[in-house]
């Protein structure tokens, strides 16, 4: 990644969770939990009411990402 992007974002994830702290709280607390095997689910619904869903199961390869947003979230 770009570290200038780096920069550029830096604000507007400070706005976004101003806006949004029951994201940010509810990310801290689950990130906690999660382990291999677990399973992650999204859903989107846009305005217009199209929706997406996705979900994925986490691998003993994806726990790095994992420690590593834990580490990030503190």
């Amino acid at each position: 990644m770009n570290p200038l992007a780096l920069v550029k974002i830096k604000p507007l994830l400070k706005k976004f969770k101003e806006n949004h702290p029951k994201l940010l709280m509810f990310v801290r607390k689950t990130v906690n939990e999660v382990d291999d095997g677990s399973i992650v689910e999204v859903k989107v619904t846009t305005s217009e009411g199209k929706e997406f869903f996705t979900k994925v199961k986490v691998t003993g390869e994806d726990m790095e990402l994992v420690n590593e947003m834990r580490e990030f979230l503190r």
